[in-house]
């Protein structure tokens, strides 16, 4: 049988499934949502359907999709209704759970049910934006308010904007909270920025363009889980079974759980009750330390093990966390090294340990295949963005004696070693080829080629103000940490290495 309103009574009952009342199903709609992506639908929609069933936000989702499928989907033939497949580790514990997520009412099309939005946007019960619609979502235009839709999302926000500010005759009650979850710094201001400067393009009256500042919430927010996506192959068929239904909308997500928005307005949090129900939803007048300690503290670890993992013959992040000498690393580059660096005024090291623990026990899902290969896209620029900031901290400490900070980024120039093959710069690791996807691949296989030997290499690019931004050679002590670490790489191996830092 098919996941819709109509089987809900014969779901099966168990502790790990979560179901809907049939009151839910009727919950008025107080969000207007730009996108149906697996990100948008578990993490915030997650968020919601948890307030729904503790009757706490008591409101529903309309979701907005740009693109169209030609007819009925199964966002219609399953009434909205999807199943979330919650799998990790919390607290050293493995989570297996299942619910079906009510969150959303239904799905309109941009393009085909254009003026139904609009209907939703002169609504009542109306409060609440999210978004996501990639970075690049977020962009000027030369969109009009009498398109019918407006091609960018920002063209589209501000026609809802106008549509309302229409119906209410300006009233400061009739204002939204508008969250976009797009990756981006300030995300909200930039939106905000964006639709009124679309408005004034527009020739929309000065009483609009106030009322876009004074009654609406444009609020920044950092989001951050996993979420794969669909189920595949003997793993979807095995949790079909298990669950007695078939669902073309079920997705699988990791426990950790993070949405903080900043803002600062009590109107916002009265709105935003559904993050009463779980401490994953954060609201602060400041998200900036969250912001640090998801790009120090998960990505900066992820970038500083990637290559020395690859190297030590690893394919995934959980294969390698399974070994008890690489898990030793991370917990000692995450807890005993960077956690120390990114301690500042806002970020205790109390605190920094516990977002690292969190990163540990996602490093160690069973449920993901988070390949290292994919986490060395980009590897030099992420090393820039991420982890030199550390370095400089962490060795501005009067750091002595090895790191793992120093032997991952040695692990990191070992990997980048490569020979260019046509357009292609290929490395090779315990007898296998694989291919540099970084944009400074070049560069380095250059220096490479130029300077053979250990120190001079090292020196060489460390000193290459054009990859740093700076000269690296000049922190105390991290060029010849690293060059005594990337010499034992080289003569003993990455798996010897990690045994004896």
């Amino acid at each position: 049988m098919q996941l819709s309103k109509a089987i809900l009574t014969s779901v099966k009952k168990d502790p790990a499934m979560s179901v809907p009342a049939g009151a839910q199903l009727e919950l008025p709609e107080k969000v207007l949502q730009f996108g149906t992506g697996v990100l948008l639908r578990g993490l915030p929609d997650y968020f919601i359907d948890k307030a729904n069933k503790q009757n706490t936000f008591n409101g529903r989702v309309v979701v907005v999709k740009s693109t169209d499928t030609g007819g009925a989907d199964a966002f219609d033939t399953q009434d909205g209704l999807y199943t979330i497949c919650v799998r990790g580790l919390e607290d050293g514990k493995q989570v297996n759970e299942y619910i079906v997520n009510s969150a959303i009412s239904r799905v309109l099309s941009a393009r085909e049910q254009w003026e139904q939005i609009l209907e939703v946007a002169r609504s009542p019960e109306l409060e609440v934006v999210i978004s996501n619609t990639t970075e690049l979502g977020i962009v000027m235009s030369n969109d009009k308010v009498t398109d019918a839709p407006p091609a960018s999302f920002p063209g589209k926000l501000l026609t809802v904007l106008y549509e309302r500010f229409k119906a209410f005759n300006g009233t400061e009650e009739s204002g939204l909270v508008i969250i976009p979850t797009e990756l981006i710094i300030d995300n909200g201001r930039q939106l905000k920025d964006i639709v009124i400067r679309l408005a004034e393009q527009n020739g929309l009256d000065a009483a609009f363009i106030s009322w876009i500042s004074s009654a609406n919430h444009f609020c920044s927010s950092l989001v951050d889980r996993i979420v794969p996506g669909k189920l595949a192959g003997e793993d979807l068929e095995q949790t079909r079974e298990w669950l007695g239904y078939r669902d073309d909308l079920m997705i699988m997500s990791e426990v950790f759980r993070l949405w903080a928005i900043e803002a600062a307005d009590p109107r916002v949090q009265k709105v935003l009750s559904f993050a009463q129900v779980d401490p994953g939803v954060v609201i602060a007048p400041d998200i900036e330390r969250f912001r640090e300690l998801k790009l120090r503290l998960l990505n900066g670890t992820h970038t500083l093990s990637c290559g020395l993992a690859y190297l030590a013959g690893f394919e995934t992040v959980k294969e390698a966390m399974a070994d008890p000498d690489f898990e030793a690393f991370v917990a000692r580059l995450s807890k005993d090294e960077l956690a120390t660096a990114v301690v500042s005024s806002q970020i205790t090291y109390e605190e920094a340990c516990k977002f690292a623990d969190s990163v540990i026990e996602r490093f160690k899902n069973p449920f993901l295949d988070h390949k290292w290969l994919s986490i060395s896209f980009a590897y030099t620029s992420k090393m820039l963005m991420r982890d030199v900031p550390l370095i400089r901290s962490f060795y501005g400490k009067e750091q002595a004696g090895p790191s793992a900070i120093a032997l991952g980024f040695a692990a990191y120039l070992l990997f980048m070693k490569s020979r260019q093959e046509g357009n292609q710069y290929v490395g090779t690791a315990n007898g296998r080829d694989y291919v540099l996807n970084d944009d400074k691949a070049g560069i380095l296989a250059q220096k490479w080629t130029a300077h053979p030997a250990v120190n001079e290499l090292v020196d060489a690019v460390l000193a290459d103000t054009g990859l740093w931004n700076e000269d690296l050679t000049r922190i105390p002590g991290f060029a010849g940490e690293v060059k005594k670490q990337l010499q034992f790489l080289t003569e003993s191996g990455a798996k010897a290495a990690l045994k004896n830092i």
